[in-house]
C-alpha cells in the first residue's frame, strides 16, 4: 500500500505499531525530487519519538546550555516543573541512570502532577503513568 502525501505537509510518523503495539521500524526511504525509493532496515532517531512538548523541553534545555532557570522561563513553568520535565524527558530517552541514585526532589508529588495536568503541560496519560509510578 502506498501513501502519499503533499510536500509541505508535516506528519509525525508512529512508533508503536496501531495492530500489536510492538515498535516500528524504518523500511523504507524516499526521495521527493526524483522518486527514487530506498528498502531495508534502517537505524531510528531516538529522538523522533519524542511528542512536541519533550522536543520543546530539549531545544530549550539545549539552547541554555543547560540552565534549568533559562528553561523554567521560557517555559513559563515553575522551577519544580522544569526539572520534573527534564527527569521525565531523560527517562524518556533511556538517560535517567540508576533510580536509586536520583534525588527525591526529582520525583513529582501527586499534587504536581495535578498541577501540569490542569495547565495543559502534561497529558492524562502521561499522568496517569506517573501517579502509578508514585503509589
Amino acid at each position: 500500500m502506498t501513501v502519499t502525501h503533499h510536500h509541505d505537509e508535516a506528519h509525525r510518523a508512529p512508533s508503536d505499531c496501531p495492530v500489536c503495539g510492538d515498535q516500528l521500524h524504518v523500511t523504507r526511504l524516499g526521495c521527493t525530487s526524483c522518486g527514487t525509493e530506498l528498502a531495508g532496515v534502517f537505524r531510528t532517531c531516538e529522538f523522533c519519538a519524542l511528542n512536541p512538548s519533550e522536543i520543546e523541553t530539549l531545544r530549550v534545555f539545549l539552547a541554555s546550555r543547560g540552565n534549568l532557570r533559562e528553561v523554567e522561563k521560557h517555559l513559563g513553568v515553575s522551577y519544580p516543573t522544569a526539572r520534573l520535565r527534564l527527569t521525565q524527558l531523560l527517562m524518556r530517552l533511556g538517560l535517567s541512570g540508576d533510580a536509586d541514585h536520583e534525588a527525591p526532589s526529582t520525583r513529582p508529588t501527586r499534587d504536581e502532577v495535578l498541577a501540569q495536568v490542569a495547565s495543559g503541560t502534561l497529558s492524562p496519560d502521561e499522568a496517569q503513568k506517573l501517579l502509578a509510578e508514585l503509589d
